[in-house]
């Protein structure tokens, strides 16, 4: 119960510097309090308050909120099948001056793309010449469904420069009061934000941080990831077949192989709130598309999670309900 390192207790940094990539040591790491709080630390540390900061669009909403908070304003740069198109980042730094860029390269949420091979060197390249950081939420690398194949490595492991500011957690893989994460840099940067990490954190308290080392050093943690990798590819498998069974006017355009949710576009006419209203009242939670674009959407979307379901029979259940709930709606 003794106050640990600030940074972090060294064995569990170490842990993390080897999942980032060669490029990065247990020198470069700082142990926060989850995901979150090492995004908001990031973004403290990278942008003044009222500098513009590039974020995909959509993207995951409490990133925005964090964003804004920090008094920060987001310039979406649009995700498509590929991740995030270069000629437009290159673009909103132009036109923003922006220095920093945050993104998912891998299962990106919502969408669930990933970055693919031939944009990951240009993005670095292109930040790099802006003179910006690029934030990498890795968030869903734990995530990953057991018929995904090989994945590509973190951006963190190609950066040579210290452009990429890498981000992860243990906390989606693991449970909700595991609030362990991390934050990796290199070069003066890692000063900054470890002035920012102490101010706002201080340290995570090292119960957590010794669970988290005899949690992911146990030859239980292999087995738990095999686990959680096979029933995500069932959940994900049950949830796509109810929606192409039940609900077919809604575009179901990218079956992702990690991460835990499906994002579907609505028809133009189907309006978004009406829907998420009507499915509340037929028993069923959606998240509506919204608040995840920073601009105005380009069209209706929701998500639906396979996370947070007792199993496979509640997935087939909540996506009827939502056909039901469709089913009151003119569109």
């Amino acid at each position: 119960w003794t106050r640990p390192p600030t940074d972090g207790l060294p064995e569990l940094r170490e842990w993390f510097a080897r999942g980032a990539g060669a490029t990065t040591g247990p020198a470069d790491v700082l142990v926060t309090a989850g995901g979150q709080a090492a995004l908001t630390t990031a973004l403290r540390a990278l942008a003044p308050p009222g500098a513009p900061v590039l974020v995909e669009s959509p993207t995951y909403p409490g990133m925005l909120a964090i964003a804004r908070a920090a008094g920060l304003r987001p310039v979406p740069v649009p995700v498509d099948a590929d991740g995030v198109r270069p000629e437009l980042l290159a673009a909103a730094f132009r036109a923003s001056g922006a220095r920093v860029f945050v993104c998912q390269p891998l299962f990106q949420n919502p969408t669930g793309a990933v970055l693919a091979p031939g944009r990951r060197p240009e993005v670095l390249r292109i930040a790099r010449e802006a003179g910006a950081f690029v934030v990498e939420d890795d968030f869903a690398r734990r995530l990953v469904h057991d018929d995904a194949g090989a994945l590509p490595g973190p951006l963190a492991a190609d950066d040579h420069d210290g452009v990429v500011v890498h981000v992860s957690s243990l906390t989606k893989v693991t449970s909700p009061s595991l609030r362990v994460g991390m934050l990796a840099a290199r070069g003066p940067v890692l000063e900054r934000l470890r002035a920012i990490h102490v101010v706002d954190t201080f340290f995570v308290p090292r119960p957590l941080q010794e669970a988290a080392l005899e949690l992911v050093g146990s030859p239980a943690w292999n087995r738990h990831l095999r686990a959680v990798s096979a029933e995500l590819r069932t959940r994900r498998g049950v949830m796509a077949a109810a929606v192409r069974t039940h609900l077919p006017h809604l575009a179901l355009a990218h079956i992702p192989s990690g991460g835990y949710h499906l994002w579907l576009r609505l028809p133009d006419r189907l309006d978004e709130s009406a829907l998420v209203a009507a499915a509340l009242r037929a028993g069923v939670a959606v998240a509506p598309g919204r608040p995840y674009f920073s601009a105005e959407p380009p069209a209706g979307h929701i998500r639906l999670s396979f996370a947070g379901v007792a199993g496979a029979a509640e997935i087939t259940e909540g996506v009827r309900r939502l056909r039901d709930a469709c089913a009151e709606l003119p569109y």
